[in-house]
């Protein structure tokens, strides 16, 4: 009596509402992926990305299907674009953080500091002290 509800669903019917399952899930994240590169786009305007937005609300099958022959050779562009901005500011803050990471090239740049006169001896022996510490 227990595995009486199989005779009802068969298998099939299991990998069927399976597949319908993932394919919606599927068209969601291309749906998402679509607004967000709606709003993402430099070239639209605001009144463009205005009409996409509704076109794929109101008409959402056919927005997204428009949507993609249209503008969707450049999505991947736009977010290689995107991720190459995003990876040279992480570059670039990381940098600025982590400062040159070069002692003798810092004791080069304060000796001559020292011998140009910016800073004192004291001052150069309490730098290269923090910089060897």
């Amino acid at each position: 009596m227990l595995f009486a509800a199989e005779t009802n669903y068969p298998l099939l019917q299991v990998f069927l509402s399976m597949l319908y399952f993932f394919l919606f899930v599927i068209w969601i994240w291309i749906a998402i992926m679509v607004v967000v590169d709606i709003f993402r786009s430099r070239d639209l305007g605001g009144f463009a990305k205005a009409l996409w937005f509704l076109f794929v609300i109101v008409v959402p099958y056919l927005g997204v299907f428009i949507y993609l022959i249209a503008r969707g050779g450049k999505m991947h562009e736009r977010q290689a674009s995107d991720a190459a901005a995003q990876k040279a500011a992480f570059d670039d803050y990381v940098r600025q953080t982590a400062g040159t990471g070069d002692v003798a090239s810092q004791l080069t740049q304060l000796a001559d500091l020292r011998d140009r006169g910016v800073i004192s001896a004291d001052e150069f022996d309490a730098q290269k002290a923090k910089l060897l510490a």
